[in-house]
Parts: C-alpha cells; sequence; structure tokens
C-alpha cells in the first residue's frame, strides 16, 4: 500500500497508467531500452522488491511505486539509496524507501536503471520527518526531500573516513554560566545531560562576553554532547552560525575535521555544494555530534538526537520560500516528538507561536527576573512627539536634538547603532507640489532614488523615470518620504564630522558587516544587519519607529517588537551606561514592550487578541492564492472539518514580475521532466497575467490534520485533471493580505 492507502501502480503492465498519471502521451519505450539492467536480468535473491519515491514534482504521484532488484545492484540498491528508474517514459531520480520479499503488484515489475550511489542519504528518521512535514504543510515527499538531502557530490563520497579510534568529544569543564540568571536555566542543562528530553522558551538577555544567546546554546550543546547524544542548532544567517560556532570552542566542542571523528559541522549552502555536502556525510555517518546551519539543516541526519535549538524563530529567513514552505520552528516541534529530543527556541523577543507552546503546556518558560531584566539590558527611552514637544519645531527633524546630545555623548565612549528600517537612498519619493506618490508610468510601480541627484527608478520594473513629471498635477520635482540607510548615513557623516561611519546592509557598499571594532563611529544598518561590537555598543538610536511599527501585516507589531529588541541587545547594560533611543511616534503596544523590555507580555496579549478575532496562530489557516476559475475548483472539492470556514475570494495585487504560476506540488505540473511544456499550457508569466484571487481557508487547531488531508487530496485531483489556470497553497501564511 502507498502512502495514501492505494494500491501501488508500477510494472510493465502499467506503462499506460504511468503517462496517464503523469500527463503524457509518449509510447512507452522497449523495456530495457538504454537501460543499466537488461529486462531478462536475474533478479535479487533476497529481497527483489524495492519501493521508490520518484523525484517528480507532479501531487498525484505522490505514493511510492515498486521496482525489481537486479542481482547486480542487490548490494548497493538499499533502503536510502539514490537510483534512476524508468518511469513514464523517461529517466528520473529517486530513493529507495524499502525493500521486500514480494510484491504487491501482481504483474511484471521493471528494474532499476542503476544505483546513482551506493550512500544510504536518507535515513529512515530523516523520511519519517520528511513525510510528516509534507502532510502538516500539503505538500509532497519529494518536495521535502528535495529541502532535505543536498545534492550529490561524487568527489566527497570518495574521501578517506576516519579511523574507528580518532573518536574526539567534547573536552574542559562544562559551565552553565549563561543560563544562571534564568529561572529554570540550570534546571534544563542538568536535564539534558542526564538523557532527558526537556522543551523551553527562552527569553534571552544582552550580556558580558561568556553569557550572551551563543555561549547559552552552546552550553546546552555541550550538556548534550557530555550525555551521549547529539545535537542539532537552527540560526537565521552564516554570522550567527558562525558565533555559535565560536562559542561550541569556548565551551570545548571542538569542529570536525575530514578524516576525523566528533565535534560539530556547519551546514549552509553558502558554503557551496561541495563543503555542504561533507558536512551532510559527516553527520550522516555519526562521525560529527553536532550540526549548526540555516534553515535547510533542520533536516541533517544527527545520529543519537538529544537536542534541536531554533534561534530566533521569527526571522523571515526560518520560512522556506519554496514548496511546501515549511517553518523551521515546526519542523524542529515535529522532529522532537518524533525522536524524543529535547527542544529549545531561543531569542531575544517571543513569537506569538512561541507563546502558545507556553501557554498549552507543550514548552516551559525560561526568563530571568525583573531585578535581572534591569540590570542586563540597555535604558530606553521613547522620544515620541509628546516627549519631544518642548523643542518645537526641531522636534520634526529626523534626528531630534536629545537624540543629537545622547549619541554626541555616548560616542565618547564606544560606537553608536542607528537602525534605519529602510535600506537604500530615498525608498520613497512623492510629488513636490501635491505629495502624490510618484509611480512609474509603464507598471505602476512606486519611484525610488538610489543616490543624490540619481534618476528615479522604478521598484517594480526597474526601469529608469527619465523626464518624469507628476500624474496628477504635472510637477517635474520630487520630495522625500521615507530616508533610507543610504541617505541616513550621508546625513550623520555631515551632523558628525571627523567621526567614521560604516554602514551594513544588503545594499551597503560594503555589504553585511558582522562586527565592528570597539572604537568610537556611527554604524547605520538595517533591521538583521546589525553587526556585532564585542565589548557591547554605548548606545543605540532606532529611527522612524512609525514606519516600523505601521503596516497592514498583523504581525507588524510583533515584527517590530522583535527588530527593536534584536538592535537593543547589542547595547551595554543600563549599569554600564548603554542607552536605547527609540525615535518617532510607534505603535503603543510595542512601544511600551521595548520600554518595559517585556516581550512575554506583550506576546501573550497579542495571542489573547488573535485567538479572540480567530487569527493564527490561534486557529489553523491555508492561503490559496491564483486564477479564480482554478481556486474555485479547489476550494469547492474541500471536505472541510467541523467548524472551518472560507474567507474570500478576494483580488490580489501582484508586483511586476511576480507570479502566482504553479510551483511545484502545488497542484499543477510545470511541464514534463525533460521541461518540456505540455502543448497548449501556459507559463507563469502568462498565469500572471489573469486576474489574481486569494480565498482563505481556517479550522480549528484539533481538525488541522484534516484540513491540510482534505488540501492534498484536491490539489492531486487538479493535478490529476490537468485543470488549467494557477494555484499556490501556503499552510500558515506569514501573511493574509
Amino acid at each position: 500500500m502507498d502512502v495514501t492507502g492505494e494500491p501501488l501502480a508500477q510494472g510493465a503492465e502499467v506503462w499506460g497508467e504511468q503517462l496517464t498519471l503523469a500527463g503524457l502521451s509518449t509510447p512507452p519505450p522497449a523495456a530495457g531500452r538504454r537501460s543499466g539492467a537488461r529486462p531478462d536480468a536475474a533478479q535479487a535473491s533476497e529481497r527483489p522488491v524495492a519501493t521508490v519515491c520518484i523525484d517528480l514534482p507532479v501531487p498525484h504521484l505522490d505514493r511510492p511505486f515498486e521496482y525489481m532488484v537486479p542481482e547486480t545492484m542487490s548490494a548497493d540498491a538499499q533502503p536510502g539509496t539514490r537510483v534512476r528508474v524508468r518511469f513514464a517514459g523517461q529517466d528520473v531520480e529517486g530513493y529507495v524507501l524499502d525493500r521486500a520479499d514480494r510484491a504487491e503488484h501482481e504483474g511484471r515489475l521493471i528494474p532499476l536503471r542503476r544505483v546513482v550511489s551506493a550512500e544510504a542519504v536518507l535515513t529512515p528518521a530523516v523520511r519519517g520527518l520528511a513525510r510528516a512535514v509534507a502532510d502538516r504543510y500539503a505538500g509532497t515527499l519529494s518536495d521535502v526531500l528535495r529541502l532535505a538531502i543536498p545534492p550529490r557530490h561524487a568527489r566527497v563520497e570518495n574521501e578517506p573516513r576516519p579511523a574507528p579510534d580518532s573518536r574526539v568529544s567534547a573536552q574542559g569543564t562544562l559551565t552553565a554560566a549563561a543560563w544562571l540568571p534564568y529561572r529554570g536555566g540550570p534546571a534544563f542543562l542538568s536535564h539534558l545531560t542526564a538523557g532527558g528530553a526537556p522543551r523551553a522558551v527562552l527569553t534571552a538577555l544582552p550580556g558580558p562576553a561568556g553569557e550572551r544567546w551563543p555561549d547559552a546554546v552552546a552550553q546546552a550543546v555541550a550538556a548534550c554532547v557530555v550525555g551521549g547524544r547529539g545535537a542539532l542548532v537552527v540560526v537565521p544567517d552564516a554570522r550567527d552560525v558562525a558565533r555559535v560556532c565560536a562559542a561550541l570552542d569556548e565551551v570545548g566542542v571542538p569542529a570536525w575535521a575530514p578524516g576525523s571523528a566528533g565535534g560539530y559541522v556547519r551546514l549552509t549552502a553558502d558554503d557551496g555544494p561541495a563543503p555542504r555536502y561533507r558536512a551532510y556525510l559527516a553527520a550522516l555517518r555519526g562521525h560529527a555530534d553536532v550540526v549548526v546551519g540555516t534553515r535547510a539543516a533542520a533536516f541533517a541526519p544527527v545520529s543519537r538526537l538529544g537536542l534541536v535549538v531554533c534561534w530566533d524563530d521569527g526571522d523571515d529567513l526560518h520560512s522556506e520560500p519554496r514548496s511546501p514552505y515549511p517553518h523551521v520552528r515546526e519542523v524542529l516541534m515535529l522532529r522532537s516528538t518524533r525522536e524524543q529530543a529535547a527542544f529549545l527556541v531561543a531569542a531575544h523577543g517571543r513569537t506569538v507561536e512561541a507563546q502558545r507552546l507556553v501557554e498549552s503546556g507543550w514548552a516551559r518558560e525560561v526568563v530571568a527576573d525583573r531585578a535581572t531584566v534591569r540590570g542586563r539590558t540597555p535604558r530606553v527611552r521613547a522620544l515620541t512627539s509628546v516627549e519631544l514637544a518642548r523643542e518645537g519645531p526641531a522636534a520634526a527633524a529626523r534626528l531630534p536634538g536629545e537624540a543629537w546630545r545622547v549619541v554626541r555623548e555616548q560616542l565618547g565612549r564606544g560606537p553608536v547603532l542607528v537602525q534605519v528600517p529602510r535600506s537604500g537612498y530615498l525608498p520613497v519619493v512623492a510629488c513636490g507640489r501635491c505629495r502624490a506618490i510618484a509611480r512609474c508610468g509603464t507598471c505602476h510601480g512606486s519611484l525610488a532614488l538610489e543616490s543624490a541627484g540619481g534618476v528615479p527608478q522604478c521598484e517594480w520594473c526597474g526601469r529608469l523615470a527619465t523626464g518624469w513629471r507628476c500624474g496628477e498635477c504635472g510637477f517635474a520635482s520630487l520630495r522625500s518620504v521615507r530616508v533610507g540607510s543610504s541617505r541616513t548615513a550621508e546625513e550623520l557623516g555631515r551632523a558628525f564630522p571627523g567621526v567614521p561611519v560604516r554602514s551594513s546592509g544588503a545594499r551597503a557598499e560594503g555589504g553585511v558587516l558582522a562586527t565592528v571594532p570597539d572604537a568610537p563611529a556611527l554604524v547605520v544598518a538595517t533591521p538583521g544587519a546589525e553587526p556585532v561590537c564585542a565589548s557591547g555598543y554605548a548606545a543605540a538610536v532606532l529611527l522612524d519607529a512609525g514606519v516600523a511599527s505601521a503596516s497592514t501585516s498583523f504581525r507588524a507589531g510583533e515584527e517590530a517588537v522583535r527588530r527593536w529588541l534584536a538592535a537593543a541587545a547589542l547595547v551595554r547594560g543600563n549599569d554600564a551606561g548603554g542607552q536605547v533611543l527609540l525615535v518617532g511616534d510607534g505603535a503603543p503596544g510595542p512601544t511600551q514592550a521595548l520600554v518595559r523590555w517585556d516581550p512575554a507580555g506583550f506576546a501573550a496579549r497579542e495571542l489573547a487578541e488573535r485567538a479572540e478575532l480567530a487569527l493564527p496562530p490561534a486557529v489553523r489557516v491555508a492561503s490559496l492564492t491564483g486564477t479564480r476559475e482554478a481556486v474555485e475548483a479547489v476550494v469547492g472539492r474541500l471536505d472541510l472539518p467541523l467548524g472551518s470556514d472560507v474567507l474570500g475570494p478576494v483580488a490580489v495585487a501582484t508586483g511586476a514580475g511576480e507570479s502566482f504560476g504553479d510551483a511545484p506540488g502545488t497542484g499543477q505540473a510545470p511541464g514534463t521532466a525533460t521541461g518540456r511544456r505540455p502543448s497548449g499550457a501556459r507559463g507563469p508569466a502568462q498565469a500572471s497575467l489573469d486576474p489574481q484571487v486569494r480565498v482563505l481557508v481556517r479550522s480549528p487547531l484539533a481538525a488541522s490534520a484534516e484540513l491540510t488531508r482534505t488540501l492534498a487530496a484536491s490539489i492531486a485531483v487538479r493535478s490529476a485533471r490537468r485543470e488549467g489556470g494557477s494555484v499556490r497553497v501556503r499552510v500558515d501564511p506569514e501573511e493574509l493580505v
């Protein structure tokens, strides 16, 4: 039986069925032609039947298929290995899921074409996790495996393996210094060392070297390793990976090296194909105890897994942009439950999802008392229009007088961080006369300026708006509406002559900086790109609070608090004279959460409001976006659980270059496996020209499995029937508008 409980369909007699399922009409080639195995090859004497997961992005084929294992391939074609098989007239890759003595299909089976590699890269634990993630997000197993397993690198597979006696382990004295300030912190480490599986939500505080969040994570990992188990740490980006690795070195967990065994490996796509595959194999073979990496590392095959860690689960880098769009936090929750591993989600702030884990009793919170919070955190002040009213017209300045005085004073004690919510020079401009937002004459996208005196450029299509005139009044001059980080750095350089100004951001000249020296300087950074100063910043100025907290997103307040706290946590504590200034009229709730340094209280209030309004994470929500006819067809087939409701459809405004054409696993095959689109089908670019609509399907949390199951079934029907239009399905979307 396959994963949906239907009979397996495979064998020479079912070529017609395969072709129909795949939406092809090409007649099958003669059996065994150009094959690695002859059609009359002798089958394996032991377990001659292999069930294979085909790597095809077709939802209605999300099930295993049976193949015959030739005797010549029997030793290599073990569960977890990569193979090539004949399917629907084409050679496709897949993974051997299992071997059996008898086939469920009654006809003759087609032999495997060849074994791509004898390395069993798909472990039973990862296979089960991938299936659970696919079910959780109404996706397909092949889509999840594409995220979980890196591409093969043959040279890396053939590198020497470590000798049996070359294993190393954590050295030195373990410490719990970073956990002592938190209630329940030492008990969490003790439970880890004893082999337990505690679940915790840590609200991390800033602190001196050795007591910051990377140190807390490293000490938890070391406790797990000393207890004889492995650990997995997932962080948003490569800079965080480097900080955790440096902290692991400090607590005596060494870096793994080729030819050795024991220690940690870093698993990130930025390292390149060979290093990434080498790290994956080190974990797979049990040579490395610890994996530290970014999003895809959540699936790393760590042996004897005892701890999973997610740092800053509110960062959008943890949300996978490819189908089926899983979130790292949810993947690690599934993994913790399936493998009986400890679970730790930590951040300076707290997401509403993490708060729900605490309130439901699934995890315990690990927090410091208020006295410790006041001592470890900097002094925070909100410079709102009310606070600055006494300055008169000067209060309207982007850097008010009070902020200017604090910056000048604190520059004598060290670097000062300036956080700007928007990158670029002038990311939004308007007509200088009527104040209408300046828009592109071609696609109507908003215009931006990249430099003083430059030509405005469309943010959507990239066209230069030479000779621009306002469509409302005909005026030709522009004024700024939003000021970006580049313009801010320019203005600060003029306001503080002689002070070095460093910029950090994706669009900055020097890119994203990892660290800055402990010397007087102004550091201008966009959210998430703030570099670390070893001794902490003397002060931080968080500009444009109104911009950061004003949005139509239901996560606007939560995201503002997260970004502000992440920057404020880089500042020295109140005892060391650190100050944080929030400039602008931000939303009251997020502003007070920052001033009081109370992310848990803010998250609790947000969760209560969302429960009252039936918003995530109090309910399970799936969004279906695409052409009206296609979306209505998918929704019409849903067998929704009791208590569910359907909201929409509503029109969706799409920017230039944005397409809602089907991604893999969303219900419409993008083409044949050779890359050719079936005759008469339209590509994503053409489909995006049709009006797009969005439907939200909302169900109680208790009925989550029923919702995703009926969504997957409806998408599979759409795929099998090759229905027109386009549909994209996302469970737990980041945004609802």
